[in-house]
């Protein structure tokens, strides 16, 4: 009688632990809030700063993945569907996002176009990346060419990057407009900081050396080498999926040797073997800049910002266009 009597109280206790247990685990479970899906890392990190507490921001590109020849599995599309918010940056650089979208409910599902409001410009010349042997799988022409060589890397003018804090702002807002003003709070401090980036660069990058920024890459720095007046030369044209020919490797070892350059610039997210090998023939040393698109595991674990990669750029371009400390 003693021994049932002991079962009984054991039990009794068991299911009033679990029960408690499932309620403190109920209690600390966070509202999910807005579920926002976001494709490349800059529209993730502007995302998720003017989301704060107040929205799930994910990003489709697991991490080291290159974006150029990304395409969405299954499901990522239905991730995309079930979401209130889906941001993407352009048709330039996401072709594949447009044709999802067309079959998504706009009723439940609110699209933003990041790049709808920035200044486009082409990439790579068609005279400089005329000789590219095409795509590694067969030779097919460059999808992005298609789009007329326009330059998709728009986040590397930090105006533009700024316009699209806007924009992305905009569709949060839309969304969600209780937690209204918490995103305008969010997006204008975020927007304060890219313009003291970008007061930083104009000011470090005035007192280089050399203007020439060397790169043995895809076309991806153009904008950023428009807004501070650098000579951009780059090794191949928009997509990091095109090769170089052999007359477009030996005239940018011309370039580096004529220019009198110390270094010749590798992407990070990107094998540097080729740079590396051009860079040896050339004499000089191999630089690394992160063109922001996505980014490695490690990074990832450590929760780097867009803000923090193009802090680490700076850096690297000071010591490669031999700047001045000021």
């Amino acid at each position: 009688m003693k021994v049932k009597k002991i079962v009984v109280i054991m039990l009794a206790l068991c299911c009033t632990t679990i029960f408690f247990t499932g309620c403190k685990k109920a209690e600390e479970k966070p509202a999910v809030g807005l579920q926002v899906v976001t494709t490349l890392f800059p529209l993730y990190d502007f995302a998720r700063t003017i989301a704060g507490d107040k929205a799930q921001v994910t990003m489709l590109l697991p991490p080291g993945v290159e974006p150029h020849t990304f395409e969405p599995r299954p499901e990522d599309i239905i991730r995309i569907n079930r979401a209130g918010l889906f941001i993407y940056t352009s048709k330039y650089m996401e072709p594949w996002a447009e044709k999802i979208i067309t079959g998504v409910d706009s009723k439940k599902l609110r699209i933003v176009n990041a790049g709808e409001r920035v200044v486009y410009q082409h990439g790579m010349a068609e005279h400089e990346h005329g000789n590219e042997r095409g795509h590694k799988n067969g030779g097919e022409h460059d999808h992005h060419h298609d789009q007329k060589g326009m330059d998709p890397h728009i986040w590397l003018d930090f105006a533009n990057a700024a316009v699209m804090v806007d924009t992305i702002l905009d569709g949060f807002v839309a969304a969600d407009p209780l937690n209204s003003g918490v995103y305008r709070q969010n997006a204008e401090t975020l927007k304060s900081r890219l313009v003291a980036l970008d007061l930083r660069y104009r000011e470090s990058l005035a007192t280089c050396t050399t203007k020439k920024l060397l790169h043995g890459g895809h076309y991806a720095f153009g904008y950023l080498a428009r807004r501070y007046d650098l000579d951009y030369h780059a090794l191949s044209g928009i997509s990091s999926d095109s090769e170089p020919s052999a007359e477009r490797m030996a005239a940018l070892v011309r370039e580096i040797r004529s220019s009198g350059a110390k270094y010749l610039f590798a992407e990070e997210l990107l094998s540097p073997r080729l740079t590396e090998t051009l860079a040896k023939e050339a004499g000089v040393g191999v630089l690394m800049l992160h063109g922001a698109h996505n980014l490695s595991r490690d990074d990832q674990s450590k929760n780097v910002s867009f803000l923090d990669l193009m802090e680490r750029n700076l850096v690297q371009l000071q010591k490669g266009l031999q700047c001045r400390a000021k």
